[in-house]
């Protein structure tokens, strides 16, 4: 038994850093720990494993939290883009909030980052202060769906935000890095992000997950930006706030497979199409990558209007 977790341990290892350049050689010379709760989902990489490999080439890790807050302190090596409301590099807001920007904004905004098409990006997120809902982590997840839509193919989060690095003993500092500029030239996958009229022709063929609270979901409670109560007809509910741990952290595959099946049922196959919203567009991005890219259903669309764009031309159902 013994014998089968240490291989279990060895192969979860590789699947989580080969992406990162590690070899398993590698890891056998400098004894890379591996947690299992974050081994097979090589979009989580935890603290220890961060610590391992943020000093490798091509690797860029960036905090995504204010600047006020980077300056405070920071992983060493970490550069900034900050993804903050209503406007930043990685959104725009005009008549709707967070939604995508052009991409040749993204491109020239990730070039000069010192981010190119061949790098290997890990997002850091801030953590959630309570009773405040947890927004601040679907930030990570947000600029995650975003570098997926123009091509970056080697993307990881930090479980559980900058809060785990410091709880694992791993120091900061407040110096600011800056990147070498570069070229990044985007492969944008455009049928990711759809529109209101392709959720309005998906009703009743499609599974609709709206990952809004439940009480929001139900009308209970009607939110600022989407001024008719209710959801889209036929969504199921899947509350984004579920899928953490109180620490911040992502709740483990079988928790998050339980959650998702409880939401669409069982038997859903792995290529069906499955449509994701929220009230704006934040959980929306930790619908997807929950599902796209932790339980790995292939086909998941990401309907950026949301909530408040649906409710400019449609009704809510009760």
């Amino acid at each position: 038994m013994k014998k089968t977790k240490i291989t279990f341990l060895i192969i979860a290892a590789i699947a989580i850093l080969s992406c990162f350049g590690c070899s398993e050689d590698w890891l056998r010379k400098n004894g890379v720990i591996i947690n299992p709760a974050d081994g097979i989902c090589q979009p989580l990489i935890s603290a220890i494993n961060l610590n391992a490999i943020k000093d490798f080439e091509k690797v860029v890790v960036v905090d995504v939290r204010s600047q006020e807050e980077y300056l405070e302190g920071h992983v060493p090596g970490s550069i900034n883009i900050p993804i903050l409301m209503p406007v930043s590099a990685w959104i725009v807001s005009d008549e709707l909030l967070m939604e995508l920007p052009p991409v040749g904004d993204l491109e020239e905004m990730l070039g000069e980052a010192g981010v190119s098409n061949d790098s290997k990006v890990v997002l850091i997120s801030g953590n959630t202060v309570a009773p405040q809902p947890p927004y601040v982590l679907a930030n990570a997840t947000r600029v995650f769906a975003t570098l997926h839509y123009v091509g970056v193919k080697n993307v990881a989060i930090l479980n559980g935000g900058i809060n785990k690095w410091v709880e694992e003993g791993f120091a900061l500092e407040t110096e600011p890095t800056e990147l070498p500029a570069t070229t990044f030239v985007a492969n944008p996958k455009q049928n990711l992000f759809v529109s209101t009229e392709y959720v309005e022709a998906s009703i009743g063929s499609k599974i609709i997950i709206d990952t809004r609270d439940a009480d929001v979901y139900s009308g209970e409670v009607i939110e600022p930006w989407a001024s008719k109560a209710g959801h889209i007809p036929t969504a199921v509910s899947m509350p984004v706030v579920d899928v953490w741990n109180e620490d911040d952290t992502f709740k483990s595959i079988n928790e998050l497979k339980e959650l998702f099946k409880a939401a669409v049922g069982p038997g859903v196959s792995k290529h069906e199409e499955i449509i994701i919203y929220c009230g704006v567009g934040g959980y929306t991005s930790t619908g997807y990558f929950v599902i796209h890219s932790l339980l790995g259903y292939r086909n998941v669309k990401f309907y950026d209007g949301s909530a408040q764009a649906w409710v400019l031309e449609h009704d809510m159902e009760l």
